[in-house]
């Protein structure tokens, strides 16, 4: 099998002379029918951050030595019925839609027998939500492509840090600031951990705390170091390359900057041998056949010559962007929307390299409780461990798959929606015809395997369980759950007992200190004595179709200008909230006798008074 491709300089799997510069790969025996009896399972999750996909020769490239983690490639070997493969060539799911750019990018004249998927990493700041929405998409279109392949072509998967970054400021969410603020400029890698750790930078640590998050979902990745990659010679040739073709570079990227910032620009950033940091300094020499480059130390002026090889250079975002497509030949990467200028401006210089581009598309962004753009060094938005705490990880793939394209404030009240649509898309999923299935979310989510699992609550059904019961205690909940779900426990639905737990934690956290009940008015009062007697002559098991009838005939026949008035005043007066599910389905849930126990309690006055 082949794994890596001539165009895969510095960074993969091909052989480096002696000079630096990429030589021709060599290949090895390699034992097909014991590679497919280890891979021939799919894991439906396998999130990652760089996908090698190819087809199955019987030799394979050499791993450059030292290389961060070498796996061999999954492949797919059931059978991928034909119905559904026509029906995906026809999908209008997003993730379809990706998939084919990258059939059609494997037509190319220069196509080589791979394709990659790239995404990465920035440990400037504590890993976020963001990095698993790009994982997640990114996985989501490799499964899509799998299937449009039928997969016949097999897969590894990489994620890349950008560690070699200089530290520009001290984020907002660690402790130790002052002792951080002298390692300003310095590379992450060379930056002590604020926390402690033992892991000998914030660069390595955030490295690990990442890597400890992709382990935790159980990830089949491989992970890879820019500090590694630029220190052991792994991107020699691709520099020396960039090096060549300096001058067409500078061309592309000084149009784009201020006069100030265009005085100082190079591609190359040097780190200083006297202090180790990352300058960024205008070059005033340079020696293509050498190797290296030349600078004025901005402290000492003296002229410093050092190569760009070897690490003692890192290269600028932009380039450095265009460096490691060009280096690794990367097929695809997805960005967000404010860097389409940069994924321009990076796409042009790879083209200068000699290599194509990626495809990929652009998301849009997340946006916190207050609108604005959610940050590792800010710490704003949701942390993955919160969304956690609340909601399953499913319901947080399903966020991610939703209208990626379309800007969405990412904040505690979203997940409560989000958890019951995740459901609800499960539930319709198994009735569905195959051409609505493969458009599902969850079959994306679940890689086409999605689990058979009844939610018969809702997740603010509970929410309002917890209210009204005035109980957190899980046993207490599951009374009235058994009640209205005959034959349900927590032993035969564990994925309900989960969703329990989580309501129970919301509802403390966030929907307990905003509860504010108050007394009815005069209208809602009588509409509330009628809704009493009413739910008092329906027979006790009355399901919530029935009761909620009801419910819409007290509001039409009371002066309520419209129905919206009425069931708000119904949340507001009974559960001291502004919205809430549909009440008949609450009642059903809660139980008549109790529900018309809460209205006697907010008629007399004594929910107001709890609630003041």
């Amino acid at each position: 099998m082949r794994v890596c491709s001539r165009r895969s300089l510095g960074g993969s799997l091909a052989k480096v002379g002696s000079d630096g510069r990429l030589g021709k790969p060599c290949t090895r025996a390699f034992g097909w029918l014991d590679f497919c009896r280890k891979n021939i399972a799919f894991s439906g999750f396998n999130l990652a951050f760089l996908i090698v996909v190819s087809a199955p020769p019987k030799t394979q490239y050499e791993p450059i030595a030292g290389r961060t983690r070498m796996t061999e490639p999954s492949v797919d070997h059931l059978e991928w019925p034909e119905a559904i493969v026509e029906v995906a060539e026809a999908s209008k799911a997003w993730p379809f839609e990706e998939a084919r750019k990258l059939v059609k990018r494997m037509k190319r004249p220069d196509f080589d027998g791979e394709i990659l998927f790239e995404t990465g990493y920035g440990p400037s700041g504590l890993p976020h939500i963001g990095t698993f929405g790009e994982v997640a998409r990114t996985t989501m279109v490799r499964h899509a492509f799998r299937l449009l392949t039928k997969g016949e072509v097999a897969t590894r998967l990489l994620c890349f840090s950008d560690d070699m970054d200089g530290m520009r400021k001290v984020p907002d969410n660690i402790p130790n600031k002052e002792m951080m603020e002298k390692y300003i400029g310095q590379p992450l890698t060379k930056v002590p951990d604020p926390f402690g750790s033992d892991e000998g930078s914030f660069g390595a640590a955030n490295n690990a705390r990442l890597r400890a998050f992709l382990d935790r979902f159980g990830f089949d990745y491989e992970f890879a170091s820019s500090t590694d990659y630029y220190t052991s010679g792994r991107f020699d040739a691709a520099l020396l390359r960039m090096l060549d073709v300096y001058d067409d570079v500078m061309d592309i990227i000084l149009p784009t900057l201020g006069p100030e910032r265009r005085a100082t620009y190079s591609p190359f950033l040097p780190i200083c041998p006297r202090t180790g940091i990352v300058l960024q300094v205008p070059v005033t020499g340079r020696d293509a056949d050498g190797g290296t480059i030349s600078y004025e130390d901005p402290e000492t002026g003296e002229s410093v010559t050092v190569p760009v090889t070897g690490g003692h250079v890192k290269c600028q975002w932009k380039a450095d962007w265009a460096l490691r497509w060009y280096a690794l030949g990367v097929d695809y990467e997805m960005a967000g929307k404010d860097l389409i200028d940069s994924v321009n401006l990076s796409s042009r210089i790879c083209k200068v390299l000699g290599a194509p581009p990626p495809d990929g598309f652009n998301y849009e962004l997340f946006l916190d409780e207050q609108g604005q753009k959610i940050s590792k060094s800010k710490g704003n938005g949701l942390t993955i461990d919160e969304w956690l705490s609340y909601a399953s990880p499913d319901s947080l793939s399903l966020f991610m798959f939703a209208k990626p394209k379309t800007a969405k404030r990412l904040y505690f009240d979203v997940i409560p929606r989000t958890a019951d649509d995740y459901f609800a898309h499960l539930g319709n999923y198994r009735e569905q015809p195959l051409d609505k299935q493969i458009n599902n979310p969850v079959w994306h989510i679940h890689s086409g395997n999605p689990p058979d699992d009844k939610m018969p609550v809702s997740f603010a059904m509970l929410l309002n369980l917890v209210s009204a019961s005035n109980s957190e205690d899980r046993d207490v909940l599951w009374g009235f759950i058994s009640r209205y779900a005959e034959g349900i426990s927590a032993e035969s639905h564990p994925k309900l007992d989960e969703l329990v737990g989580y309501a129970i934690r919301y509802y403390e956290d966030f929907v307990k200190p905003e509860k504010t009940f108050r007394a009815p008015s005069e209208t809602e009062r009588t509409a509330l004595q009628d809704l009493h007697a009413r739910l008092g002559a329906l027979a006790g098991d009355a399901d919530g179709e029935t009761i909620q009838n009801e419910v819409y005939a007290v509001g039409k026949a009371h002066p309520f200008e419209n129905l919206r008035d009425w069931f708000q005043g119904l949340y507001q007066v009974l559960l001291g909230q502004d919205q809430g599910p549909r009440f008949g389905n609450f009642v059903a849930l809660y139980g008549i006798p109790e529900t018309r126990q809460l209205i006697d309690d907010a008629l007399s006055g004594k929910l107001a008074a709890a609630g003041s």
